[in-house]
């Protein structure tokens, strides 16, 4: 009746739900903590071109290029619970052909232990800044925002904006120069 097997399996079933207790009184420690903190977003240059759109029908497109200073501290994410934090920086517009717009310009993973002070100067974009059509000319509201992925131990993904962003306009005319 209490056989080896039917005992280890008791053992088992038990240790598997007591580990899971642990792991869900884990999570419910970290669940529900604030976990925003002040960035800073400053545009020393904005560039816009004209290209050709290989990606569909012969059709020119708005490709932008922009320089940016990027200052953050990270530490007040980062606690035990905390694996890494996935960082990205997106820019948000609106057109006459889409009411919204949103492009990740650049992104950076940052794991536990490394410099969670961020103080990036003259950073360039690290994906193209394409718009669908002409709708980056003359266009005087993008805004670009710092936002992470906090990737728990155990619980849920959080995706948390950062609490300070940057809105500028695009140039009227396109550049006609060949370098950036």
């Amino acid at each position: 009746m209490n056989t080896v097997l039917s005992r280890a399996n008791s053992l088992f079933a038990f240790s598997l739900s007591v580990m899971a207790a642990l792991t869900f009184g884990c999570f419910v420690t970290t669940a529900f903590k604030d976990r925003r903190v002040p960035v800073d977003v400053h545009v020393s240059k904005v560039m816009l071109k004209n290209v050709d759109d290989f990606t569909g029908p012969r059709e020119r497109s708005d490709l932008g290029f922009i320089t940016f200073d990027l200052s953050a501290d990270l530490q007040p994410i980062f606690d035990w619970n905390v694996k890494q934090l996935f960082l990205y920086l997106s820019a948000e517009y609106t057109t006459k052909s889409n009411s919204l717009n949103q492009v990740v310009l650049w992104d950076k993973i940052v794991l536990r232990g490394q410099n969670t002070k961020l103080n990036l100067r003259d950073m360039k974009s690290k994906y193209f800044f394409f718009d669908d059509g002409n709708g980056l000319r003359a266009n005087k509201n993008i805004t670009l925002t710092l936002s992470w992925n906090v990737v728990p131990n155990a619980g849920v993904l959080p995706l948390v904006a950062g609490s300070g962003h940057v809105s500028l306009p695009f140039p009227d005319a396109y550049e006609t120069t060949k370098s950036y």
